[in-house]
């Protein structure tokens, strides 16, 4: 496999994901005419929903 690759597609692949979400987020903050779009909680709970699907990508080839 080529690692410069998979990094590039990986690379990619977040930064659409996080442009999206940007997106989404602002939207969310327009339409309640707020300055943030999430709470403090709903941070935290978003972060340890990334780091939990980070920990479930890094064990695939796990058997």
């Amino acid at each position: 496999m080529n690692k410069g690759r998979i990094i590039l597609g990986g690379t990619l692949i977040g930064a659409i994901t996080g442009l999206v979400a940007a997106i989404l987020l602002t939207r969310r903050a327009e339409k309640k005419e707020r300055e943030t779009a999430i709470t403090t909680g709903e941070g935290l709970k978003l972060g340890v929903l990334i780091f939990g699907l980070l920990r479930a990508i890094a064990s695939l080839g796990d058997d």
